[in-house]
């Protein structure tokens, strides 16, 4: 089924929208969501899609978006300060804007990236994801439904592809069955045969585009795979919360002798084999000692501490724990005691490397949780780096940064000599 034609055409209507005086600062700086909350006044109810056009106290334009009746964030914006047409022609230059930023990638073998990064490319609520042939569009907003001929129309022009899928958020995935669309549904061309695969630095990861977390892989944590690497040459390495084996096949190929992948599925461990598998051509790949363990991430690790089992490095990743705000108190609760459950099994001398993506946890609520974990199991962590966000994750807006990691060196006798102290490039 063609499933671009069940869709509804775009609203030849504008909706006129007055906003509070917070609402008209903070689009002036740029933000790109507008609550219904901060809505004064419109012209209409207005359906999914439809382009609002706000105004200042003086009936001057501020911005344009896609309207949301159903979610808080009522304006996707995707103009700022002056007029503009909303059309194929405005979707394939914030499209093509986007790729470019993504060229210095096409330098380092790799063919798995992040094409969109919603707000950050100026196009809130859509993700694109590429995995080589393959791009992966996921979209967080029912008003995208009725602009996605044009965007597709669009996307086409700008990245080449044998196979466009449509992923959908769970919000959206309950606003349209009416239309006959589901998630992972095919938008453009075939799906390969045979599982996918992509290219990340040189090693070979499979991708399971239409049942894997969000578009298959976390592509965000590229660069902090790539630092571990750097890292793990002759330590025993543990990655906690691993899915389907990302920082554990860096620090194989990084030199370590031993790597234990760490996840409560077993069917992503099962991924997490066959992607050391396929990078078996790789001498230090092929050479390491390899544990997959399926168990959950907190007793998993107060099992090996039990043990006595110890690394030399450990890589914690968990998921996002705070998907609301009332969910914030627990997260950071969860985030210190992760890291006393790291540090028990974490040699003198070692290296601790735990991230967070929760976006309603700051950076600085994260690092202090951290060190409150540290601090309760007397193990002082001497930090020597700090990540965020990669060159395909781009940042515009506070809101936008979600992820953040912390690299830390643990020192029982306290002595600094030979930690290192530069930042991570």
């Amino acid at each position: 089924m063609d499933i671009l034609s069940t869709l509804p055409a775009p609203a030849e209507r504008r909706l006129a929208v007055r906003v509070t005086r917070q609402a008209q600062q903070a689009l002036r700086q740029g933000h790109p969501w507008l609550f219904d909350r901060s809505i004064v006044s419109q012209s209409a109810a207005g359906q999914p899609g439809d382009l609002a056009v706000i105004f200042d106290d003086r009936r001057r334009f501020l911005a344009a978006g896609l309207y949301d009746p159903a979610s808080p964030i009522r304006v996707r914006v995707l103009q700022h300060g002056s007029p503009a047409t909303i059309d194929r022609d405005f979707f394939v230059d914030r499209l093509a804007d986007a790729a470019q930023r993504r060229a210095p990638l096409a330098s380092t073998e790799t063919t798995g990236y992040r094409l969109v990064h919603g707000e950050g490319d100026g196009l809130p609520g859509l993700v694109i994801d590429r995995y080589d042939r393959v791009l992966v569009m996921k979209l967080y907003s029912a008003a995208w439904l009725p602009h996605l001929p044009a965007l597709l129309d669009g996307l086409v022009d700008v990245a080449a592809a044998d196979w466009i899928v449509l992923r959908l958020s769970r919000a959206v995935q309950s606003q349209v069955a009416a239309h006959g669309i589901v998630d992972g549904a095919t938008l453009a061309g075939e799906q390969p045969a045979g599982p996918l695969q992509f290219r990340e630095n040189g090693l070979r990861f499979e991708v399971d585009v239409l049942r894997g977390q969000k578009t298959g892989f976390f592509l965000d944590q590229r660069d902090n795979r790539a630092q571990v690497e750097t890292l793990a040459a002759g330590k025993e390495t543990l990655n906690v919360f691993a899915y389907t084996g990302g920082f554990s096949l860096y620090a194989a190929r990084g030199g370590a002798p031993l790597v234990a992948s760490l996840d409560i599925s077993a069917p992503a461990l099962d991924a997490a084999r066959r992607n050391f598998a396929l990078n078996d051509d790789a001498a230090a790949v092929a050479a390491v000692q390899r544990e997959f363990l399926a168990e959950d991430a907190f007793a998993g690790l107060a099992r090996l501490a039990r043990e006595g089992r110890r690394f030399d490095l450990v890589v914690v990743d968990p998921p996002a724990f705070a998907q609301q705000q009332a969910a914030i108190p627990g997260a950071l609760l969860a985030y210190e005691r992760l890291t006393r459950l790291a540090l028990g099994v974490l040699r003198s001398g070692g290296t601790l490397v735990t991230a967070s993506c929760s976006s309603r946890v700051s950076e600085q609520e994260f690092f202090a949780a951290v060190r409150r974990g540290a601090a309760r199991v007397a193990r002082p962590l001497h930090e020597f780096a700090h990540t965020g966000h990669a060159l395909d994750h781009p940042v515009r807006f506070a809101e936008g940064a979600y992820l953040k990691c912390l690299y830390a060196v643990v020192d029982d006798d306290q002595r600094p000599g030979g930690i290192p102290t530069a930042p991570l490039p």
